[in-house]
């Protein structure tokens, strides 16, 4: 499947959304707010696992090839300061650890993921791939806690919704339904199937800008591709978008837990 973005450009991305999450964070009325998106978090939640998350990534890029994610002790787990300052120097330190780890080994170096099943390669690229993504849904919450949410970057949110189904949605456990077909389809032009069978699920693009393939789709979604990736990751109801064919397959894949 084709890459939309190269790895420079996704450390630049990956800086550029911690920025803005710095911002909305930083905006925000009180590190207590609850985020509507994440009812079970207040905002400081989201800032300490946000910062949780990318030191643990950055030891496991630096791991190289593995088996297993390195322990706990090997990314740390220190007290988080409650003062809002001190909590986004800490959030930033982070970051610059997950980048300088990810510079330092190159995207085509293999780590540990847990996505092996998936279509994505076991890699430092891949791994920065994800993390783009994890840091910009994670911006939108702290935005939308701000009272100000705003669209995911157009480069952002078309690599997501390719990346989301290539690694959190393809995997070889069989799918527990009838064999199906999803199609999901970007306004900017670019549309993706979701192929559902006893032999798992796999992604593949369509061809062409907004084409169908010769077969039709069981059901397809289609809104811009921001929309499209805070759907498929829970933040929007399918229903909010263009929703054809059968509405039931969208709860089933939000429900669906290939590892079971």
């Amino acid at each position: 499947m084709e890459k939309t973005l190269e790895f420079p450009d996704l450390l630049r991305l990956i800086d550029e959304r911690a920025t803005a999450f710095s911002a909305a964070v930083a905006s925000a009325p009180s590190l207590d707010a609850q985020v509507p998106t994440c009812p079970d978090w207040t905002l400081f939640d989201l800032v300490r696992h946000l910062g949780e998350g990318r030191r643990k990534w950055a030891a496991i890029v630096a791991a190289g090839p593995a088996d297993a994610p390195p322990p706990k002790s090997a990314w740390g787990a220190s007290a988080v300061p409650r003062e809002r300052e001190a909590l986004l120097d800490g959030w930033a330190a982070s970051v610059r650890e997950l980048l300088d780890a990810l510079r330092e080994s190159g995207p085509d170096r293999g780590c540990w993921t847990w996505w092996g099943t998936s279509q994505s390669p076991q890699t430092a690229g891949a791994a920065a791939r994800h993390q783009l993504q994890e840091v910009a849904l994670h911006t939108y919450d702290a935005q939308i806690t701000a009272g100000a949410p705003r669209p995911l970057p157009d480069e952002v949110a078309l690599d997501g919704v390719e990346e989301f189904l290539s690694t959190c949605c393809a995997t070889t456990s069989a799918w527990p339904h009838e064999p199906a077909a999803v199609d999901y389809h970007a306004t900017e032009g670019r549309s993706w199937r979701l192929t559902l069978s006893a032999d798992g699920a796999r992604a593949a693009r369509l061809p062409g800008p907004g084409t169908a393939s010769a077969t039709a789709a069981d059901a397809s979604l289609r809104g811009t591709a921001g929309e499209l990736v805070l759907v498929l990751y829970g933040r929007i109801p399918a229903d909010s978008l263009k929703l054809d064919g059968e509405r039931r397959l969208f709860d089933q894949l939000l429900a669906w837990d290939p590892d079971e």
